[in-house]
């Protein structure tokens, strides 16, 4: 690692987490049109009951156990809406969440591992960690990791803080962030309290709030497509943050491609001169 230029590996790290936020958003979108496709079918049949067959278990020879359920139409349909507007986006703001984590512990970790001296003196790290290891780097990449668990379960404003001692880069700065506050508690409502928002919610949320302690959080499209916008803007933000702390000649060359300027054209010989 020592050998790439840091700020290039930085920005390699944002530009991957951007395209994967593409990706994501393609795959959601392109989902959407796969449910749309299936209730238009569905629409169009002239029965009024459909027969599903789902597996509900496995067997001791690798083989599903099918079981086979009769739906009216329009439950059926209600369903397909339930996965398309709501389970969809849920789903899908996972991802988000989860891509913006990533690209900010591989940020901190690049750093870390680059410069070990950032982890401080009073880190500790155990013996067996120690004796696990077989070259030093990986002694640094093993503090760092258990570093990142830390930050983990710190609050966003307080990961910030730290992520500013350690990167040189004040995520509060960025506007979007604030915005990213209340998306990833929404998303931990989601995975930890069935979408139902709490005390927690609101105090990690703060000012962009979107619900009570209680009361069901929504969660549909528009959410979704607002929260995306968000996530793209925090990797647009970081990348030019991080560029100029950590100097990468590859987005200066992004930035400012060369532009060929084109010769004069030979001047054409007056009329009636010799060829």
């Amino acid at each position: 690692m020592s050998s790439v230029n840091l700020g290039n590996l930085l920005n390699q790290l944002v530009r991957d987490a951007r395209h994967a936020m593409f990706d994501q958003g393609e795959l959601a979108q392109l989902t959407y049109g796969a449910f749309d496709i299936a209730a238009r079918s569905m629409q169009d049949m002239k029965q009024e009951e459909i027969e599903v067959t789902f597996p509900v278990g496995y067997n001791f020879d690798r083989t599903p156990i099918p079981s086979t359920r009769t739906y009216k139409k329009d439950q059926l349909l209600s369903k397909y809406q339930f996965l398309a507007f709501h389970q969809l986006s849920v789903n899908a703001l996972v991802q988000l969440v989860t891509l913006i984590e990533t690209l900010v512990g591989d940020v901190v970790r690049a750093v870390v591992t680059r410069y070990p001296q950032k982890l401080g003196g009073k880190r500790t790290l155990s013996i067996q960690a120690v004796l696990e290891s077989t070259t030093l780097e990986e002694v640094h990449v093993r503090a760092t990791d258990a570093l990142l668990n830390e930050l983990a379960y710190r609050s966003p404003v307080e990961f910030a803080d730290s992520m500013q001692q350690l990167v040189s880069v004040n995520l509060l700065e960025c506007p979007s962030f604030h915005c990213y506050m209340e998306i990833k508690a929404t998303r931990d409502i989601f995975v930890h309290n069935r979408g139902i928002a709490n005390d927690i919610y609101v105090r990690k949320a703060g000012s962009h709030v979107r619900a009570r302690s209680g009361m069901a959080l929504p969660a549909d499209i528009q959410y979704f497509l607002e929260s995306y916008e968000h996530c793209l803007k925090i990797a647009d933000w970081l990348e030019i943050e991080l560029h100029g702390h950590w100097h990468s000649s590859e987005y200066e060359d992004r930035a400012n491609p060369q532009i060929e300027i084109p010769t004069d054209p030979p001047a054409h010989p007056p009329e009636g001169s010799a060829p």
